[in-house]
């Protein structure tokens, strides 16, 4: 990866998410499937200006889907959850 701006996809805000953001400082993230720690711990703390402690990673496997009788799959993704180190912080809904 060159782009540090094409490593994020987008953040993912879920119940879990949440509840780690505010108890653990982890911020979740759905990025590039050939991005490695280095490179997501680099753009984060570029596109954030904040310190990241640890980053960890996972690939998520598509779910089959199928709609009447065509059967098809959502592509894998990957995951990285980032830990911010104390008093950084990072606001997705900061106008709400």
């Amino acid at each position: 990866m060159k782009d540090i701006y094409q490593v994020i996809k987008r953040p993912l805000i879920t119940e879990k998410s949440n509840i780690c953001r505010e108890q653990q400082n982890q911020v979740t993230f759905e990025v590039t499937r050939k991005a490695n720690k280095l490179e997501i711990k680099r753009a984060v703390e570029v596109i954030f200006k904040v310190k990241v402690l640890k980053v960890r990673t996972l690939q998520v496997a598509g779910k089959v889907k199928r709609i009447g009788r065509n059967i098809g799959k959502r592509s894998n993704w990957k995951k990285a959850i980032v830990t911010l180190s104390k008093g950084d912080k990072i606001d997705f809904f900061e106008g709400a």
